[in-house]
């Protein structure tokens, strides 16, 4: 039989609930207003923020000429671009960042402990310090203004390799050895046996290579600014101001795209990126 509540259980039970809802709302309030500047007028956004009322949390007078005005600027050429490249980071970073896990799980090498110390601490460092230097060197390969600029220095991803090489430890020695026996040589036993068994690590693997193309601006602006090949942030930075003028419904518009592709591409497969992140040994 189930129990009943008493007073004191309920009333804790009420006070839990609005304290949720509360923080809900608070999450979520910067998501709304910024989904509601996005169909404003430019000069009613501020006009309507202080004092704070309704209007403030309505789209009136509703208008689309935010989104107008970054489509006429070149929005869907600019997210073309960036998904170009991310689309080729991930097909490429995914071979690459796979292939030297697989290295570190199941080969014994002089040295391996070290450089794989190196991997580790080579994602804690900031991109910033080494931009001057990686600038120096694309340039030095006459890649500015160049996809290779925008695509090369992002295969390599030090949590990627860590991924895959947690998740390929967790592959039994036995099915190498049983591989081995049938006659495959390492490539074989690479491609037919190690990566169909990664999938979740994969996916959780591209999602990153994603993210860390979708959201990058510091390097696109340094590496590529032509108008041409700029990638989604550079673009918003480029078409949301003026010398003298801030669009700041474009700001909200590009926002909520900025905001809304990665979870229309995550959501499909977040069972599977749940999934790689505690195989491959990220647990609380």
């Amino acid at each position: 039989m189930r129990r009943l509540r008493g007073p004191k259980s309920r009333a804790a039970f009420a006070v839990r609930i609005l304290l949720m809802s509360l923080y809900a709302v608070f999450i979520l309030l910067p998501f709304v207003w910024m989904i509601v500047n996005s169909f404003k007028p430019n000069d009613r956004v501020m006009a309507d923020l202080l004092p704070i009322s309704i209007k403030t949390f309505l789209p009136e007078p509703f208008t689309a000429e935010a989104f107008d005005g970054l489509i006429q600027g070149g929005l869907l050429k600019s997210v073309g671009v960036t998904l170009l490249v991310s689309a080729s980071t991930i097909f490429l970073g995914l071979l690459i960042n796979s292939m030297a896990g697989f290295s570190f799980a199941k080969f014994n090498f002089p040295g391996k402990g070290l450089l794989f110390t190196l991997v580790l601490v080579s994602f804690l460092i900031p991109f910033e310090a080494i931009a001057v230097p990686l600038y120096v060197t694309i340039q030095g390969l006459k890649w500015i203004n160049t996809l290779y600029a925008l695509i090369i220095p992002a295969l390599s991803n030090g949590l990627c390799i860590f991924l895959f090489r947690q998740f390929f430890m967790e592959v039994p020695d036995d099915f190498v050895h049983a591989a081995m026996i049938d006659g495959a040589g390492w490539a074989t036993i690479y491609s037919r046996v190690f990566l169909p068994l990664s999938v979740p690590a994969m996916l959780t693997a591209g999602f990153l290579l994603f993210l860390s193309q979708w959201q990058a601006f510091i390097w696109p602006l340094l590496s590529a600014p032509t108008k041409n090949l700029r990638m989604v942030q550079v673009f918003i930075a480029y078409l949301t101001r003026e010398e003298y003028h801030v669009y700041w419904n474009r700001i909200a518009a590009s926002g909520f795209v900025i905001a809304a592709i990665p979870l229309f591409v995550i959501y499909p497969f977040q069972k599977y990126f749940v999934g790689g992140m505690t195989m491959s040994g990220i647990k609380g």
